[in-house]
């Protein structure tokens, strides 16, 4: 597969995608897990199709020392009994914030309450950005068809 635009040589999207990761980068200086940000992240990019994103969130949690089970099974983590509570609630509130389309009401009450038992303002704050960032750069990807296969871990530090 050829991408249809290339996101790094284009003066316009390179730049918008600097200010991205820069955004990236700065919700990132929390005190939540930089291991939980990279599961729902992991998550959102599955739920969105976006093979680029799914390449390169896999890979970096492999690096970091995570283990192939937890990797593999985020996709169906309401079923798997690897995730901690706080990581199952994260976990939900990224599925619902970017499944926001699909429930008229946005991301429900509990949903939120219950990630709110495990995070504080800041760390809220911060996933929620995170959530938010991951969906534009995965609606970036899948327009422009960008090939997965050839991330290599840290290779966007």
């Amino acid at each position: 597969m050829e991408a249809r635009l290339n996101l790094f040589a284009n003066p316009v999207a390179s730049k918008a995608v600097k200010h991205l990761a820069a955004a990236g980068k700065a919700l990132a200086e929390t005190a939540l897990p930089p291991r939980t940000l990279e599961l729902v992240v992991l998550r959102a990019s599955q739920i969105n199709g976006c093979a680029g994103c799914v390449d390169m969130h896999t890979k970096d949690l492999a690096a970091a020392g995570e283990t192939a089970l937890r990797i593999n099974l985020v996709a169906a983590w309401r079923e798997a009994t690897v995730f901690t509570e706080a990581e199952r609630a994260a976990l939900e509130l990224g599925e619902e914030a970017t499944r926001i389309a699909d429930a008229a009401g946005g991301v429900p009450d509990e949903v939120w309450a219950n990630a709110a038992k495990h995070y504080d303002e800041d760390q809220l704050a911060a996933l929620v950005g995170t959530i938010a960032l991951i969906n534009a750069f995965n609606r970036l990807n899948v327009a422009t068809r960008q090939p997965a296969g050839d991330y290599v871990p840290g290779q966007y530090a």
